[in-house]
């Protein structure tokens, strides 16, 4: 890891294996959940109420940021972008606070992207968490500062629901994958794997991990925001999809082919798709895997698929710009490097 400064252009040093990773965090750190995006409705305060109890017990103190306020919305917005920017850049300025995570995903980080305190970023790199819309802050604030961006369960709907739901084992198993995430400086290594992984097409490889929501991935390489091109050299691509028809995914990956980026990477993850109507219909409709494939063409990269990440949850934790180690045909996604940096012995982040 090195040392990322923040150019007069926004982008860092242009180099993607230079990222910037935020200190470890520590017990009693103070971890805060904030409206990034859609509003929270006062129906899912069982649900927040729920995600604060994982975080504590995950050893972390936890704050709600004002704009989290049952009934408080401008059209789907928690706020207006200016409101929500503002808010963020205080949690980013804010020495106290260690951690973010989002309570939920929505429609607003694209009005916003303008007025996030970059600079805040680079002097202070600490963890986002989320992921849907905030998968879009994980790819520009990567591309301009280098930030490690932490696509994993949102507050409200992921660890208030979603956990909520599964087994006690697999909570279990998440608190523990997440706790390590943000508090272990070494490497996590394999995540656990589980029956529902497929292996769309063989092959082993080793890349930075890069990606979020499909059509946030689409959205963010159109804007001034976007990532070098060059970024996807070698890079393993992660990307799910929510909603919509089979017939746009496989646009949106038409998109990523004239790009060039489907030239670059090395590798796709592609997680499990949540209601794209169009899979699996009686009348002859394509897999999601054989919409995958169709894209690829001959390109002989390995391909993982139906992995546990995106709006099917609940999320493994994939870091974007950490380096991975896929092997499609074994079934293994490994993190090959921690997310977070230790403390010097004088109390300030290491470089």
């Amino acid at each position: 890891m090195c040392r990322v400064v923040l150019r007069e252009s926004g982008y860092s040093l242009g180099d993607p294996y230079c990222t910037a990773s935020p200190r470890a965090l520590r017990p009693g750190d103070l971890v805060v959940i904030a409206s990034l995006s859609g509003p929270f409705h006062a129906v899912y305060e069982p649900d927040r109420e729920q995600a604060v109890v994982v975080l504590e017990r995950m050893g972390f103190r936890v704050r709600r940021s004002p704009l989290l306020v049952g009934g408080r919305h401008r059209w789907w917005s928690a706020a207006r972008p200016a409101e929500i920017a503002e808010e963020l850049n205080a949690l980013l300025r804010d020495p106290e606070v260690r951690a973010i995570i989002a309570h939920d995903g929505g429609q607003t980080a694209l009005g916003y992207l303008d007025l996030i305190d970059f600079v805040a970023i680079t002097a202070d790199p600490k963890p986002i968490l989320g992921f849907s819309d905030i998968s879009l802050l994980h790819l520009v604030l990567y591309a301009r500062t280098g930030l490690v961006g932490f696509h994993t369960d949102l507050a409200t709907p992921g660890l208030g629901g979603h956990w909520q739901r599964a087994t006690a084992a697999r909570r279990a198993e998440l608190e523990e994958l997440y706790s390590t995430l943000l508090t272990g400086t070494k490497p996590i290594g394999a995540l656990p794997a589980t029956p529902t992984w497929e292996c769309w097409r063989a092959g082993r490889t080793e890349g930075r991990l890069i990606g979020g929501v499909i059509n946030r991935i689409v959205l963010n390489q159109a804007t001034s925001y976007a990532l070098p091109l060059e970024w996807f050299d070698g890079a393993v691509l992660f990307w799910e999809e929510a909603g919509g028809l089979a017939a746009y995914v496989w646009s949106y990956l038409q998109v990523l082919r004239h790009a060039g980026i489907l030239d670059r990477i090395s590798g796709m993850v592609v997680g499990i798709p949540d209601g794209i109507d169009g899979l699996d219909s009686p009348d002859a409709s394509p897999t999601l895997r054989e919409i995958v494939l169709d894209v690829l063409g001959d390109r002989d990269i390995p391909v993982l698929g139906n992995v546990e990440f995106g709006h099917a949850g609940p999320n493994l934790p994939m870091p974007v710009g950490i380096r991975v180690a896929l092997d499609a045909q074994q079934r293994t996604l490994s993190l090959l490097e921690p997310a977070v940096r230790p403390l010097t012995l004088t109390g300030q982040p290491g470089v």
